[in-house]
């Protein structure tokens, strides 16, 4: 997997400062997508184990709410296998820190309906995460004054009280 950029601080992309990783890679092409070169699934540099720990020591800050996951897509295959060990690892050395992950794929019938069942690194990405941003950006409903996604057709949705519920679960401030 690559990686555009990974941004230290940041307060755009959920709530609180966040550290948030830009992985490389997307097949949605959305028109006005504010990030077109991480379409591209070279882009950037790769992601190492040292990139990894990089992230984690940025993580290890009494000030940092989490963890906020985009790009290009993550949720991309290639991308899934590999965010899973970071995934796995924050939850593990920092379970009070949240992960937000954003997608342009469909919660239910993209990812529960398709992915699931075909990956289980998908199974294991969704355990990781507390909010999903989905759906793709659709420029004709961009809305600047929308919290935490571009179109009003994105959704913030709580994923373990989603998934426990069976039902979509929006996340509210």
């Amino acid at each position: 997997m690559n990686y555009a950029d990974i941004k230290r601080i940041d307060v755009a992309n959920g709530p609180g400062v966040r550290v948030s990783l830009f992985v490389s890679g997307c097949t949605h092409h959305c028109k006005g997508c504010f990030n077109q070169m991480t379409w591209d699934f070279h882009y950037g540099e790769v992601f190492t184990k040292e990139t990894q720990e990089q992230v984690l020591e940025y993580l290890s800050k009494d000030f940092v709410k989490g963890l906020t996951v985009l790009g290009g897509e993550p949720f991309e295959y290639v991308n899934q296998k590999g965010l899973l060990p970071l995934l796995q690892e924050v939850r593990k050395r920092f379970p009070e820190k949240s992960i937000w992950c954003y997608t342009g794929y469909d919660f239910e019938q993209d990812i529960l309906k398709d992915m699931c069942l075909k990956w289980q690194e998908t199974t294991e990405m969704l355990s990781c995460l507390d909010v999903l941003v989905d759906g793709k950006f659709i420029e004709e409903l961009k809305n600047l004054n929308l919290r935490f996604r571009g179109s009003s057709n994105q959704r913030i949705i709580r994923v373990p009280e989603s998934l426990k519920a069976g039902r979509i679960i929006l996340w509210e401030e």
